[in-house]
């Protein structure tokens, strides 16, 4: 039901975009670079995050890590990983398919600025063997997400 989620979340408000579905697994960042010949940091990876009462999504490059002192600072509160049930139930993507389209609850969708260095990412698409590629900017854009500082910088 996730795909169908994410296939009905473009057909209304992205029909130019296609999603791509392989018959390999893409469900960790690995995976996803190596399937798609990409390098990792273009796998955009969605993260469920506990933000004092809140839930939220945050969606950073794929060879991000966050960085608990800016989280706190933009968020003003510690952060603290949703665990991967929680995460499903909320999106009702699976784990290593979750992405920031066609989910079951709405939630506040975060971008990390680091995603800022590609012209083009690859999020999932609410499966294990599914990605769209899009610029960041309208990913940004279609989920109605706020851009935040919150990850470490890569080298």
């Amino acid at each position: 039901m996730s795909l169908d989620s994410v296939r009905d979340f473009f057909a209304t408000h992205a029909p130019d975009l296609s999603i791509i579905e392989l018959d390999t697994s893409t469900a960790t960042v690995a995976l996803a670079a190596e399937a798609h010949g990409v390098e990792p940091g273009r796998i955009a990876k969605t993260l469920g995050l506990r933000i004092g009462e809140r839930e939220v999504l945050l969606v950073a490059r794929g060879d991000a890590r966050l960085d608990n002192r800016k989280l706190k600072a933009a968020f003003g509160s510690k952060a603290k990983m949703l665990d991967g049930e929680r995460v499903q139930a909320l999106t009702s993507h699976p784990v290593g398919g979750v992405c920031p389209f066609g989910l079951a609850t709405p939630l506040q969708v975060y971008c990390d600025t680091s995603l800022k260095a590609f012209d083009e990412v690859l999020p999932a698409a609410g499966a294990i063997h599914s990605a769209v590629r899009l610029s960041p900017l309208r990913m940004a854009e279609l989920v109605k997400a706020e851009w935040v500082d919150v990850c470490q910088e890569v080298s």
